[in-house]
């Protein structure tokens, strides 16, 4: 087999294999920090599904992403500090908010990771889907619920923390959060679960749902004149990554200690859609590849050159919409067929000669 063929095929599985290793070359600092990128992978998938299999761009994934970091966020508070948080003592709070109560129990806090997320993108994906809305339209309702969320934690200091968020975490289930093995753990609990979303959404894709997503996202009214409910399957696939959102959401709060209104709102939205376009809206591998280079980017730019980085993301969207529709997966598999024609025999030409 060509070396090239053979090297694309088991691509995912070096790239797996390099992962486990990590741990044992990479500092706790540098593994805490690709564990966010591993958990920001887990929402770059979500998207690939809604915008690059069913044809549904989205500006407002960092809503659900907030709202998975803070659901566990509260629990963790709420053990930190052993009660009442203390941002709430300091605002004159007399008691703990009926809503906070059941955060109490880390069970609950994980269930509900999963639950709100995917409770609240599945409702408004059907009041959105059922009216028809589609194209720039939910771009900008989504931008439009990622201010007015982002706006709201921010205003509610005593009841959300404010700008400053939810931070000063210490431990989950009785373990330390700084301690070296828990971060060694919490590293591979992202990657294991990256790899079973990953995994999941692969099948999801290659089953008559992923084929109905496709169908819509090329053709909605071909789709709906042939006795199809479009809009439950597109309500579905919004659910599904808005939960997957939730659950990076979660896993990135644990990796940074924190999580603010500056991690859900408008830019980071936007971040999000850029990382998967460059690494290419529709493939899931390429929604990997890309938030994980693009996060690696922007954290090497932006510790150098601060005031860099937005005008680089700017720059890289206006390159991959002119220049990579594909991004980068696509000059990955254009490279991939030159180079399996380069390892092809030359054709030798039959001699037409008579009697040859």
């Amino acid at each position: 087999m060509n070396p090239w063929r053979l090297l694309a095929k088991h691509a995912g599985w070096l790239i797996l294999g390099l992962a486990l290793l990590a741990p044992l070359v990479l500092s706790t600092y540098d593994l805490s920090i690709l564990g966010r990128f591993l958990a920001l992978s887990i929402l770059g998938i979500g998207i690939s599904l809604i915008w690059g299999h069913a044809g549904i761009l989205s500006l407002g994934q960092g809503v659900f992403f907030g709202l998975g970091g803070y659901a566990l966020a509260m629990h963790l508070k709420m053990v930190a500090d052993q009660g009442m948080p203390d941002f709430m003592l300091w605002n004159g709070v007399e008691s703990l908010p009926w809503w906070w109560q059941p955060f109490q129990s880390g069970a609950f806090a994980l269930v509900m990771v999963l639950v709100v997320p995917a409770l609240m993108s599945a409702l408004l994906g059907w009041l959105v889907f059922r009216r028809r809305i589609t194209g720039v339209y939910i771009a900008l309702i989504t931008q439009a619920l990622t201010l007015a969320f982002s706006t709201l934690l921010v205003s509610q200091q005593g009841l959300t923390g404010g700008f400053n968020g939810l931070t000063n975490f210490r431990s989950l289930f009785g373990y330390r959060l700084a301690d070296p093995d828990v971060r060694i753990i919490l590293y591979y609990v992202s990657l294991i679960v990256l790899a079973g979303v990953y995994r999941g959404a692969a099948w999801v894709t290659r089953t008559h749902l992923g084929k109905i997503l496709l169908a819509i996202r090329d053709g909605e009214n071909r789709v709906r004149f042939s006795g199809y409910n479009t809009a439950s399957y597109k309500t579905f696939a919004f659910a599904l990554s808005g939960m997957l959102a939730g659950i990076a959401g979660a896993l990135y709060t644990l990796h940074v200690g924190v999580i603010s209104p500056a991690m859900v709102g408008v830019v980071p939205s936007i971040e999000m859609v850029v990382w998967v376009a460059l690494g290419g809206r529709d493939s899931l591998a390429g929604a990997v590849l890309g938030t994980l280079l693009g996060n690696l980017a922007k954290d090497q730019i932006s510790s150098a050159f601060p005031e860099m980085w937005l005008y680089v993301i700017g720059a890289l969207f206006v390159l991959v919409v002119t220049a990579l529709p594909k991004g980068l997966i696509g000059i990955a598999q254009q490279s991939r067929k030159v180079a399996g024609q380069w390892g092809k025999p030359a054709l030798k030409l039959r001699d037409e000669r008579p009697g040859a």
